[in-house]
């Protein structure tokens, strides 16, 4: 299957990309494919947030593990597919790519189409 993502800034009037990626794809190659489109570095430490409908922060797919609670589990951007994730047309996600000034992407599933990309 191919996710059509939608990503939007509130920083900029008119931002969008549109990225189309494979479910099985990795968290990693999706932050790759969106830092690329944008022209940023890959040098920054990003993560990605699966979202309720209302922006509020549920699972968290990070670049590196940085230690946090045991008790919850750890997502990493490398070895966690989209698929396993992110399922339904509309899911919402945030992708922080700026952690010092709280910068962010918002971003949504906007079509799963069957097939290969």
């Amino acid at each position: 299957m191919v996710y059509k993502f939608l990503i939007i800034s509130d920083e900029v009037e008119d931002f969008k990309r549109v990225i189309k990626i494979d479910s099985e794809a990795t968290f990693k190659e999706l932050n790759d494919a969106i830092l690329d489109s944008v022209g940023y570095s890959h040098d920054q430490i990003t993560s990605f947030f699966i979202c309720e409908d209302d922006w509020e922060k549920r699972e968290e797919v990070t670049l590196i593990d940085m230690g946090s609670d045991a008790d919850k589990d750890i997502w990493l951007m490398e070895s966690t597919r989209l698929a396993e994730l992110v399922e339904d047309e509309g899911q919402r996600l945030m992708f922080t790519y700026d952690y010092l000034t709280d910068r962010s992407f918002f971003m949504e599933l906007r079509e799963i189409t069957f097939g290969e990309e």
